[in-house]
């Protein structure tokens, strides 16, 4: 008997109870002020593209992400240089992996032909990859680079690595061929199991299905591709901001079951679901009966609050693995960010990782597991 004349299990289950449900609530919303590293003067970006340097790393991104990648490259001292719409040079970013790229690699060489471009790779066994940079002018020329990767091809020995995913089984290389300008490209090998992205350019395309009620499906799996794990038959996942249920029901297709917290409605089919229940509330005043497996956040919402949101989980320890889908403000995007893992990593999110994918417009998807 307690001292109040209460059992010891009654005494353990109220103070589980006040875990879960009478805890403190942490300020949400509240940014946390985490001063950055020093702002960076972005210079234009030059009318014509310029030629890439051999020796130099070659990244590619979003079309209008060129500032911020050039900002975070100069953050991490690689002397980054705008080249033109949708890509940034810059010295070898040793472990650092930039946010707003979605590929790059050292340029070993400068082609002006296919033959030069195949003359330039190496003899082993690799994976090719000609692309054009993510932007209307370049994507014009999409046909150019499939002609340079057939040409290419048929002048190098046998023993292509068929796809990038076996190239990245076998520990076999990438080779890259990015035709900065009509005939002109840069060359370039990198190790596919060092790639940001195993897709030519960085662009991890996902297929949208006809039952699908948003475009969130696909940058949802497209976040789970990246991450590398996804949920499985049995696991308990929280979606919130969920309506209209594209993640809800990308969840459910993978086995998992669903709480989708939004006050809004789902799609019918969606809220009919036997794994899926719709909790009709906020998701800054949800709180979960018990641990889950997973947390997942695609909120039309500031980045800052939503990031107290998701810290005040790891702190509750609420939910195991994260992947969410952060809103960026049209200024400040780096610093934003950089209060955003501070926020997460402080409130003891592991292993946070963030990037700006090939579905993600104006944001960026991050991924975390809990330490």
């Amino acid at each position: 008997m307690t001292r109040r004349g209460k059992p010891k299990q009654r005494t353990q289950q109220r103070r589980d109870e006040r875990r879960w449900h009478h805890a403190p609530a942490p300020r949400v919303g509240v940014p946390v002020r985490v001063e950055p590293p020093r702002r960076v003067p972005i210079p234009p970006l030059p009318k014509t593209t310029l030629a890439p340097s051999p020796g130099r790393w070659l990244w590619t991104c979003r079309a209008g992400s060129e500032a911020p990648l050039y900002e975070e490259l100069a953050w991490l001292k690689r002397a980054p240089k705008l080249l033109g719409p949708a890509l940034v040079e810059s010295d070898a970013p040793g472990e650092a992996s930039p946010t707003f790229a979605r590929s790059g690699f050292p340029v070993s060489a400068l082609a002006a032909s296919p033959a030069e471009a195949a003359a330039a790779l190496p003899t082993s066994p690799l994976h090719l990859e000609a692309w054009v940079p993510d932007t209307d002018a370049a994507n014009a020329r999409s046909g150019e680079a499939l002609a340079w990767s057939e040409t290419i091809e048929a002048l190098r020995p046998s023993g292509a690595v068929d796809t990038p995913w076996k190239a990245f089984e076998a520990g076999a290389l990438l080779a890259q061929v990015c035709l900065w300008s009509a005939g002109q490209a840069a060359v370039g090998v990198i190790p596919a199991r060092d790639a940001l992205s195993l897709a030519a350019g960085g662009r991890t395309r996902m297929k949208r299905t006809g039952e699908a009620p948003s475009r969130a499906a696909m940058k949802l799996d497209e976040a789970l591709d990246w991450y590398g794990v996804s949920p499985g038959k049995g696991d308990v996942c929280v979606d919130l901001g969920s309506a209209p249920g594209g993640w809800t029901r990308r969840l459910v297709e993978r086995g998992a079951k669903v709480l989708s917290v939004d006050p809004a409605h789902l799609a019918p089919d969606v809220r009919a679901h036997p794994k899926v229940k719709h909790v009709q509330q906020s998701a800054f005043d949800f709180a979960p009966d018990g641990p889950v497996d997973w947390l997942f956040c695609d909120m039309a919402w500031r980045p800052l609050e939503v990031a107290q949101l998701l810290g005040k989980w790891a702190r509750r320890r609420w939910a195991a693995q994260l992947v969410a889908n952060l809103k960026l403000p049209m200024k400040d995007k780096l610093p934003v960010l950089f209060r955003v893992r501070h926020t997460l990593e402080g409130a003891g999110w592991a292993r946070v990782r963030m990037r700006q994918l090939y579905h993600d417009r104006d944001e960026v998807t991050v991924t975390a597991r809990l330490a």
